[in-house]
């Protein structure tokens, strides 16, 4: 029996879709109501990568079954279809994985802001390891990796640090890494080099276009403007062009210090507080309708979702799904994927769980 990608993706129908968006596409009147036009694109868009993707697998399962055909025959192909096998499963693996993002802003870019814990010196350095794994981690997916805010530490490291990961799916992908994270490693500052442990948190929001409306009153919001001190241009600091915002009702802080022009950090300060309230609003709601715990835990020991264990063994372990790695280093060098997918993966079974649940009661 032949290997086929139906499993993945209805390709007649998906075909017959890409016809039908097509033909909307070349309607006079298309252009007429542009926020619409821009979702038939969008929609457009994101068909054709499946199908391409679809298209790869296909490819590579008959390249496959081409290699088999001739170890049949005699060749010495193994060095070959090894590496394609390995290549396919890489492939099939990251489809898999984005087909279980089916959320309302999971095709989304992803706002990520990173805070660290108690600790001074030990945690703004563990803050500044994630930052660098977070891109590692998008530059391997071929996501764009924007520093939108970064406040360096008293030492070393940093004392927060917000950035944009733009890409198809980047917020379904990352969403899940919202909460606490523990390193456990002798410290390169402490000269006696013992142990210690360091916390720091992440929050991730969906980057929120003009389309969904998040009403903000002026009145409710704090807006400061100061000297940027991060990792910049060359004259980023050289004029308070750096732009804080506080909400007031919400606490909701968000900074951005990027661009050269005050009114340019601020439109994006803005963008990243329209995002950081509805990512807010959404997990209010979620946590009234489920009692769930608070996305933002205290930043403390018991609270941590994943931990990276360096000394006295090496180990990373997400608490969540209880799924772990012993290539510590690989993960911090950006090999999320595997924890990603088996978050996306206990999600989806929690959720078949409730849907059960639901039609019983």
């Amino acid at each position: 029996m032949p290997l086929t990608c139906g499993a993945f993706f209805d390709a007649p129908g998906g075909h017959r879709e890409l016809e039908t968006l097509e033909k909307k596409i070349a309607q006079p009147e298309f252009w007429q109501d542009q926020e619409g036009a821009q979702k038939v694109l969008s929609a457009r868009k994101r068909l054709l990568e499946t199908i391409g993707r679809d298209e790869t697998l296909a490819r590579r399962l008959a390249d496959v079954e081409t290699y088999f055909e001739l170890a049949r025959e005699g060749e010495n192909v193994a060095a070959e279809l090894g590496t394609e096998l390995a290549t396919l499963r890489q492939e099939v693996d990251r489809f898999e994985t984005e087909a279980l993002l089916a959320g309302e802003h999971d095709a989304r870019n992803a706002i990520v802001t990173i805070h660290p814990g108690a600790g001074g010196t030990e945690s703004q350095d563990w803050g500044d390891m994630l930052l660098r794994m977070y891109r590692r981690w998008a530059e391997q997916r071929g996501f764009q990796f924007t520093l939108n805010d970064y406040q360096p530490g008293d030492e070393a490291g940093l004392k927060s640090a917000t950035f944009t990961v733009t890409g198809e799916y980047a917020y379904g992908l990352l969403h899940g890494e919202t909460g606490v994270h523990r390193l456990v490693r002798i410290s390169p500052f402490d000269a006696n080099q013992r142990r210690h442990t360091s916390f720091a948190s992440v929050f991730v929001s969906p980057e929120i276009d003009d389309s969904i409306n998040i009403e903000i009153k002026p009145e409710d919001l704090r807006v400061e403007t100061y000297r940027s001190t991060g990792k910049g241009g060359q004259h980023v600091n050289t004029t308070d062009s750096a732009v804080r915002i506080t909400h007031l009702p919400s606490g909701t802080v968000v900074q951005c210090q990027n661009e050269r022009s005050q009114h340019r950090n601020r439109d994006m300060a803005m963008k990243f507080l329209r995002s950081r309230l509805y990512e807010l609003e959404l997990r209010r709601r979620r946590e009234a309708a489920d009692q769930l715990e608070a996305a933002k835990a205290d930043i403390d020991f018991g609270s941590q979702i994943r931990s990276y264990v360096l000394h006295p063994y090496r180990l990373v372990k997400d608490h969540r799904t209880r799924f772990e790695v012993g290539d510590a280093a690989r993960v911090l060098d950006g090999g999320l994927d595997p924890f990603i997918k088996s978050y996306l993966l206990s999600r989806r079974e929690v959720h078949a769980g409730d849907a059960v649940r639901a039609t019983t009661h």
